[in-house]
């Protein structure tokens, strides 16, 4: 029996708090994740889909992009709750049909939240609104694809925006980007300007590459692990696994991280005995309780520590052969962090001497250090910085190129990386568009495009005239939320290839049109050489197949491969020199056209079939090399910096609940925190709450402060918790309202979600 969709959204009035989780997963992570499966498509689909998931020749989980072994036997159930959650959305046999859009118009929709929107179910057919039209109502895919043709012939190509959310498949995004490119602009905004793009800024010029250099078969030999910033527990699970394997075979696991997450603390794995009916197993040794920004200076620190140890026995701390043959910058770094000024560093990371030099002894011994990082780096003005002092302290110790050591950004989306190296990318080099040119005889622009802040600020300035999401929910994901969202109003036409309904389709262009997409557990057999599959890039550079066997809930939705086919015929015309029709018919013929283009991929479609699919070049990990400009890996220097608040003020880092990924939720509970029946909370350290005079439980409106301007959220209840002091956490994106959309990180232009300064006002009443 399949539950219904919600009839009633979030009651806020129900909130409940108790007290914070010590472990993470568990026998509840089961019980949760089987309830939520049979809820949304029953037992049948359930069973079918958690047997693929993660497999060879199955489905990649629609979720994070933690890799699976490449070499050995996988487990059974190789995800965690959040990918079942993930799965169940997508396999669920609700459905928003024409029907219920008539019953739904617009002006109700504005009003739900996008956790009621996303538990109406899948759309089952194109459906269109239109200026001063109530309701969308359904139109033909032929109409659909004519409409679109005719709206971007009647524009310029600098005014039309494709965005593509991480979930693309890779044969999806080089041909979205093939045809933004036809048509004659580099406007391709993505999820990983929102996310990682620090992390590309810093590693490009200093180790040649935006990628991690770390593979999981690293993990095993890895004397020291680091994970900064980041809580695996909610947003990539199966990395617990990962870290528990690690410490077993006699690793050190240090915590970096504002909030005590539980996924930080203790691993419940419920696969094994003693996580199903045990204590589980400690995660992390040291837990560094930092204050949001401070990673810079505990960095900084670091290295200063390092370089003094090596001064007081010279020849055992330091990696001297690959300093001197592959590295270049070194006098400059150690003459910058030659001296410390440990008031500074303990104010800017709220840690004692004592704490970062313990640490420090840690990375002393370590013969083979890993770094991981996520978006508690990534999202600050001087996030790049911090990416690139912590390639400092693994270049130090020549911590590339060996097993059990590297730099490990751990990507969100299941493809984010992929859709990155297929060429979603505003600002491509020459080389890459000169390739591409000569394999369609098309002529690229030159000319960078917008990233997800630049579309941003074109909405605004009404610069957009045609908005096409490949996925993703662009109005909810922005910062600066009022903002993003009049000026999406404003567009001509806004496209959206979705699944479910989300916030986007209902703060529309004059003309909208939604296509119902394939997702990534349906199956894809309407093609005349029969079915096809896809691939996808995980976050250690494996490319792996993915193909969905479960029965699509309509006749009606099309494969994203098709749509952009269908699209770009529409508007360039059948005589095109591309022959979009053959790619969408046989997606080996993609492939083809990949392998050479991308270097990497030669002989792409072979390897993409074997049993595991197969790595990708990574020069720092494989040859000890390094292609930056120089030629050799970069040693930087970075001046000291850190958000202090104002008095009166706390910073305040956005972040996900357990029952949500990114913008999609699964529940209104966020169990490991504590927090049942809410999301409008901001989570306060009680000294902090006494030093303001506010109160447990107390609602508040939340302003934040910027370059001499507010933004303004109301009606938060603040909820007393044990985060880092001089800190506040809260909801993404329920809080991006409060992030300036001049927030940013310097030299990528990621938005400011875990930089906003904030102080509370009680409402009246």
């Amino acid at each position: 029996m399949f539950r219904p969709a919600p009839s009633e959204d979030i009651d806020e009035s129900r909130l409940e708090v108790s007290e914070p989780k010590t472990s993470a997963a568990g026998v509840k992570a089961v019980q949760v994740a089987l309830e939520r499966g049979l809820a949304q498509a029953g037992v049948t689909r359930t069973v079918r889909s958690m047997l693929r998931v993660n497999q060879r020749h199955g489905v990649d989980c629609p979720g994070c992009a933690w890799p699976e072994p490449i070499d050995g036997r996988r487990r059974p159930a190789e995800f965690c709750e959040n990918g079942a959650k993930a799965l169940a959305e997508e396999n669920t046999r609700r459905t928003a049909d024409p029907a219920w859009w008539a019953a739904h118009p617009i002006s109700v929709l504005r009003e739900k939240t996008e956790y009621w929107l996303g538990n109406q179910g899948r759309i089952t057919e194109p459906m269109m609104i239109e200026e001063g039209q109530a309701a969308y109502r359904p139109i033909s895919w032929a109409d659909a694809f004519e409409r679109i043709g005719q709206h971007i012939r009647a524009t310029t190509p600098e005014k039309c925006v494709f965005y593509t959310s991480g979930r693309t498949a890779n044969e999806t995004a080089f041909m979205y980007q093939l045809f933004a490119r036809s048509l004659g602009t580099n406007n391709l905004p993505d999820c990983s300007n929102m996310c990682h793009e620090s992390s590309g800024a810093a590693l490009t010029p200093t180790i040649g590459i935006g990628k991690g250099t770390v593979s999981l078969a690293d993990f095993d030999d890895a004397e020291l692990i680091f994970t900064v910033g980041q809580n695996p527990g909610t947003n990539h699970p199966r990395m617990l696994s990962a870290l528990a394997d690690a410490r077993r075979r006699g690793a050190t696991v240090v915590a970096v991280n504002p909030l005590p997450e539980a996924g930080l603390l203790n691993f419940k794995d419920p696969q094994t005995v003693r996580g199903a009916l045990g204590d589980g197993e400690r995660i992390s040794d040291e837990f560094l309780q930092i204050r949001v920004g401070g990673d810079l200076a505990l960095f900084q620190a670091l290295g200063h520590l390092l370089l003094d140890a090596e001064e007081q026995a010279p020849g055992t701390v330091l990696d001297h052969e690959f300093l001197a043959s592959v590295t270049e910058g070194l006098a400059e770094y150690r003459a910058a962090r030659a001296s410390l000024d440990w008031d500074v560093i303990e104010e800017a990371t709220g840690l004692s001497q004592e704490e970062i030099t313990r640490v420090a002894q840690l990375l002393i011994k370590s013969k083979a250090t890993i770094v991981c990082w996520a978006l508690g780096l990534t999202q600050q003005p001087h996030s790049v910085d911090t990416i690139r002092e912590i390639v400092n302290v693994l270049l130090l110790q020549g911590n590339f190129g060996k097993p059990g050591a590297g730099a490990c950004p751990v990507r969100g989306h299941s493809n984010v990386q992929g859709d990155r190296t297929m060429g979603i990318w505003e600002k491509p080099r020459d080389g890459w568009l000169d390739r591409l040119d000569a394999e369609f005889g098309i002529e690229s622009p030159r000319e960078h495009g917008y990233d997800s802040v630049q579309a941003q600020q074109a909405f605004e300035h009404g610069d957009v005239d045609v908005f096409v999401a490949m996925g993703g929910n662009f109005a909810l994901a922005c910062s600066d939320t009022e903002a993003i969202e009049e000026g999406m109003q404003r567009a001509g036409l806004t496209v959206h290839i979705s699944t479910k309904p989300n916030r986007s389709h209902v703060v529309h262009g004059k003309t909208s049109i939604i296509m119902p997409t394939l997702g990534r557990t349906d199956r894809d057999d309407k093609h005349p050489g029969g079915p096809q599959f896809l691939s996808v890039e995980d976050s250690m550079s494996v490319i792996k197949s993915t193909q969905g066997r479960l029965e699509p809930v309509s006749d009606h939705l099309l494969a994203e491969p098709v749509i952009v086919a269908r699209m770009a015929a529409a508007t360039l015309g059948e005589d095109h020199a591309v022959d979009w029709r053959a790619m969408a018919e046989d997606y080996d013929v993609i492939r083809d056209h990949i392998s050479r283009v991308i270097p990497g991929f030669e002989d792409f479609n072979a390897r993409v079939r074997q049993r595991n699919g197969f790595v990708l070049p990574n020069p720092p990990r494989d040859t000890r090399s390094f292609a930056t400009a120089q030629g050799k890996a970069q040693f930087t220097v970075s001046e000291l910096e850190y958000l202090p608040a104002r008095p009166g003020h706390l910073i305040l880092q956005t972040l996900r609940s357990h029952d949500q990924y990114n913008t999609t939720f699964y529940g209104q509970d966020d169990r490991y925190r504590g927090i049942k029946n809410g999301r409008r909370v901001i989570l306060v350290h009680p000294e902090d709450l006494a030093e303001l005079g506010l109160a447990d439980r107390q609602v508040v409106d939340v302003v934040s402060t910027f370059a001499g301007s507010e933004r303004r959220a109301e009606a938060f209840r603040l909820v007393s918790y044990p985060t880092a002091r001089g800190c506040a956490a809260a909801y993404f994106p329920e809080a991006n309202a409060l992030v300036h959309r001049e927030l940013v990180a310097r030299e990528s232009n990621t938005p400011g979600f875990k930089a906003m300064t904030v102080r509370f006002e009680p409402r009246q009443g």
